[in-house]
C-alpha cells in the first residue's frame, strides 16, 4: 500500500510513490487543500461494472469518516461522476436529475459479458482523456443549461463526510453514548445506494429534488395504481415506431417489451403512451420530469388522467 500527498488541483505533490490520481469532487476531499491518501491496487471491485480497480482512501477531515472510492475511473469519467459521492463532477447533482434536465444518458449494458466488453472498449478510448474531454458525453451545452445551474450546489458540503448513522441509536439500543463514533440521529430517507444514484434508477436525493423542481410536481405519480400511461404534448413530425425507439433511448432501464400501446390522438401533436407495468411508467416518468426536446422541439409530458 503507497502514501502520498494530493492537492485538490488533482496533481502530485514531489515525492509521491504514485502520481495517479482519483476523480473526486471537492465535498469529498474535505476543506483541507492537501490531503494524504492510501493507494491500494486491484482493492476492491467497482460496485457499477465489477472490475477490480485501484481503490483510494484518504479522510476529510478532523470528526469525518474516512472515505474512499467506490468506483473505477472509467465508470467516473463516462457519467463524468465523482467516484466517491458518484455525483456531476460539474453541477454536484444525481445523474438522473442532470439526465433528465438534458434529455440525455449514458447507457450502460447491464449483463455481466456486454458490460465488460463495453467498459473494457470505453477503458481505452478515454485512457489519458481528462474530465472537461469527456463531460461532453453526458449531453451537449452543459455549461450553459440555465436550469442545471439554478439546481446545482456551488459550496462544498463537508456535511457529507461526517461519521455514518449510528444503527443502534436507530433502534433506541446503543448504549455508547458519546463514545460511540457515529452520528446519533434519525437516518434519513434519501439514501441511494451506489448502482441507483450512478444509473438513475429510483434515485432517493434525485426524487426528493424533483419534486422541488417547478414543472416537475404535475409528473408525480397519481395515486391510483392501475395508472399506468404518460400523455406527451408538443409532438414534432414523428410516428409511433420513433417515439416508442426515442424512449428506450432515453429512458435508463426501459425496454421495447414494457411499452404497451401508442395511440396517437387523432391529428394533433399528441400521443398517448400506454407502459405495461406501472413501474415502467414512473421509471419513464422520472426520468423525463424536467426536459425533453425531440427534434430541436420542446415536448410536454404529464401523467394520464384514468386507467386504460
Amino acid at each position: 500500500m503507497a502514501y502520498g500527498f494530493l492537492n485538490k488541483k488533482g496533481t502530485a505533490s514531489a515525492g509521491t510513490a504514485d502520481a495517479d490520481t482519483p476523480l473526486l469532487c471537492e465535498s469529498c476531499l474535505g476543506p483541507n487543500p492537501y490531503v494524504r491518501m492510501s493507494k491500494q491496487h486491484q482493492g476492491k471491485e467497482c460496485k457499477v461494472c465489477g472490475r477490480p480497480f485501484t481503490v483510494f482512501r484518504w479522510n476529510p477531515g478532523s470528526g469525518m469518516r474516512f472515505k474512499k472510492t467506490e468506483i473505477c475511473t472509467t465508470c467516473a469519467k463516462l457519467k463524468n461522476v465523482c467516484q466517491s459521492c458518484i455525483l456531476d463532477l460539474e453541477y454536484h447533482l444525481p445523474t438522473q436529475v442532470r439526465d433528465a434536465a438534458l434529455g440525455t444518458s449514458v447507457k450502460i449494458p447491464m449483463s455481466d459479458i456486454n458490460r465488460q466488453y463495453f467498459v473494457n472498449r470505453m477503458d481505452s478510448l478515454l485512457d489519458g482523456a481528462s474530465t472537461e474531454a469527456t463531460a461532453s458525453l453526458v449531453g451537449p451545452s452543459r455549461a450553459g443549461h440555465d436550469l442545471l445551474k439554478k439546481l446545482a450546489n456551488h459550496e462544498p458540503d463537508y456535511k457529507r463526510n461526517r461519521p455514518l448513522v449510528c444503527s443502534f441509536y436507530a433502534r433506541g439500543a446503543c448504549t455508547r453514548g458519546e463514545a460511540c463514533p457515529y452520528r446519533h440521529e434519525m437516518p434519513s430517507s434519501t439514501t441511494s445506494t451506489v448502482q441507483s444514484r450512478y444509473h438513475g434508477h429510483d434515485d432517493a436525493s434525485a426524487r426528493h429534488i424533483l419534486k422541488k423542481v417547478a414543472g416537475a410536481k404535475h409528473l408525480e405519480p397519481p395515486a391510483n395504481h392501475e395508472i399506468k400511461s404518460l400523455f406527451f404534448s408538443g409532438l414534432p413530425n414523428v410516428d409511433e415506431a420513433q417515439l416508442q425507439a426515442f424512449l428506450v433511448d432515453s429512458v435508463d432501464g426501459l425496454a421495447a417489451s414494457d411499452l404497451a400501446k401508442i395511440q396517437r390522438v387523432g391529428s394533433a401533436p399528441s400521443a398517448f403512451v400506454h407502459f405495461a407495468t406501472r413501474a415502467a411508467a414512473e421509471r419513464a416518468a422520472s426520468a423525463l420530469a424536467l426536459k425533453v426536446t425531440m427534434q430541436g422541439q420542446d415536448v410536454r409530458v404529464a401523467w394520464g388522467r384514468r386507467p386504460v
